[in-house]
């Protein structure tokens, strides 16, 4: 979840704009991690010490790692430890943006140590395996976005984006969660919970994204929108809320009903009860996710 949450990061802060981040997410994929990029990441050098490299570069035919080495930087075995490494996932979403001018190598030094000192996280690369991170992580990004949610509500939505890295792919990013009361609506299902603990779930997104998403889901290719599409949709949002349902009667003994998910035949959506907006970025497009207190 490490890589969600860093996207987001750079962009509440003005690291990067919406579009220079959905562009950096449709060509991470491709991208070829750089040894200095690395070597920053890994603490071994500083961002100094790789410009110092990379103008050294300009001037001699060499490997990076070598004129690190003959520079003093890095050691033979170090250089050799970096390429062999796993690389973490949120790192090509960095290599893209310095390579597109948008971050430089002193930005992402001082990210790298900005984000883990204000979430909690002394070891970047096993942020997966911390439970306390992840909860850190998620309780950041809603404070940032200034949303009050309940005990419920944030199991939902830690559910929520681990139902999206499950089966839908990692390479997403949470924009800010707001409060909305009307929004316009495309391919839209929606989900009612019942009980003590009553809410409407809609998941929405245009015909295109709704395609990629369905394709994604059920590990097959759609070509176009038709009922299959919306039975994907339907079933993904049925997972998350029966999923959601067990967290909760296994959390409280509080049992919850899920009313079977519908099509919205409607090009606006008007919420009564308190509703939150989460729109999930991906490099296909936007989904957008609103849960509304029943």
């Amino acid at each position: 979840m490490y890589t969600q949450f860093f996207g987001n990061y750079l962009l509440s802060n003005g690291y990067v704009t919406t579009e220079q981040l959905f562009s950096a997410m449709q060509r991470e994929a491709t991208q070829h991690m750089k040894l200095g990029t690395l070597a920053i990441h890994a603490g071994l050098m500083t961002a100094a010490q790789v410009d110092e490299t990379v103008i050294q570069q300009t001037h001699q035919d060499r490997k990076f790692g070598e004129l690190a080495v003959e520079l003093g930087y890095m050691t033979d075995d170090q250089v050799l430890t970096l390429l062999k490494q796993q690389n973490p996932a949120y790192l090509t979403l960095g290599q893209v943006l310095l390579d597109d001018g948008v971050l430089t190598n002193a930005d992402f030094e001082k990210i790298m140590k900005d984000y883990g000192s204000s979430n909690g996280i002394s070891d970047l690369d096993a942020v997966t395996e911390m439970p306390q991170a992840i909860h850190n992580l998620l309780n950041h990004f809603l404070l940032k976005s200034e949303t009050d949610i309940s005990h419920n509500g944030y199991m939902f939505v830690e559910l929520l984006f681990n139902d999206f890295i499950r089966f839908i792919g990692e390479d997403f990013t949470p924009l800010a969660v707001e409060e909305v009361a009307e929004v316009p609506v495309k391919c839209c299902v929606k989900q009612e919970v019942h009980g003590e603990y009553a809410i409407n779930t809609y998941i929405s997104m245009d015909e295109p994204t709704a395609i990629a998403f369905a394709s994604r889901y059920v590990h097959d290719e759609f070509k176009e929108y038709d009922e299959y599409v919306q039975s994907s949709l339907e079933d993904f949002l049925n997972l998350q809320n029966g999923l959601f349902i067990v967290n909760v009667s296994n959390d409280s003994n509080t049992e919850l009903t899920l009313g079977v998910p519908e099509a919205q035949e409607t090009d606006t959506l008007h919420f009564k009860g308190r509703t939150l907006h989460f729109t999930i970025l991906y490099p296909f497009g936007n989904t957008d996710f609103y849960v509304e207190q029943a």
